[in-house]
């Protein structure tokens, strides 16, 4: 199981910067059409991770009122610590934020990516199907906030191999979150459905604050399609991948 675990976080921090890094490649127009893509997926990927595989496995470990209480928790809490500037989604270059908070920008990132980290391995020591959902989640909304991490560094003066860098080193995080979860969830397991319940609270108040609002923006009736389109698609993924978990 700690194999799992240490693979998917790597995975999860590794995959999302190498991916991140090679939209940085493609010209600005094509970006310009993929990442709103990998938002519209990356949310659906969310939604169906905290619905359809965190939220019930909390159920089945215990009670439905403590659990659904702490998901509420959760919210409430992800809101204070956004307003706090301590979890930032913002991918306008024209935020308030950005034009003086690079260094803020990886310190918020290290802090999301510890806590992700903490979420593939709580879901890892539920079932090995719960686990692959949460880090392909993770994996799918990172990537388009890489992209914007990315693009805040250079705008900011940052070269592109100190932006890489940089960004590396905050996604690098992921793994001690797994494994600080993993070996303090081993000798409390009966905090695994709270913690299960709280990465659900955080994925669905990323996709319903910070992603569904950008998507919002595109209006016209292709745009709204493809957003559909690509929104089921993400939470097909997440129940092909959780079936018989």
């Amino acid at each position: 199981m700690l194999l799992w675990i240490i693979a998917f976080s790597v995975l999860g921090s590794i995959g999302a910067v190498a991916g991140a890094a090679l939209l940085l490649f493609f010209p600005a127009a094509i970006r310009k059409v993929l990442v709103p893509c990998l938002v519209s997926y990356a949310t659906g990927t969310l939604l169906g991770a905290a619905f359809l595989g965190m939220i019930p496995a909390s159920l089945k470990q215990a009670p439905a009122h403590a659990v659904m209480a702490t998901v509420l928790a959760g919210m409430v809490l992800f809101f204070v610590l956004e307003k706090l500037v301590l979890w930032r989604h913002c991918h306008d270059r024209e935020c308030e934020l950005h034009g003086r908070a690079g260094p803020l920008i990886l310190i918020g990132d290290a802090f999301h990516n510890f806590v992700d980290g903490a979420v593939i391995a709580a879901a890892f020591l539920t079932s090995i199907p719960l686990g692959i959902a949460a880090s392909l989640a993770v994996i799918a909304h990172e990537v388009p906030q890489e992209v914007g991490d990315f693009a805040i560094l250079l705008d900011n003066g940052y070269g592109r191999a100190k932006a890489l860098v940089l960004n590396s080193l905050s996604s690098a995080a992921t793994l001690p979150g797994a494994l600080t979860a993993y070996f303090w969830l081993g000798e409390t397991r009966e905090a695994v459905p709270y913690i299960l319940a709280l990465s659900a609270a955080s994925f669905i108040y990323i996709a319903a604050a910070d992603l569904i609002p950008g998507l919002h923006r595109q209006v016209s009736a292709a745009a709204s399609l493809r957003q559909f389109v690509l929104l089921l698609a993400g939470i097909g993924t997440i129940a092909f991948f959780h079936h018989g978990g």
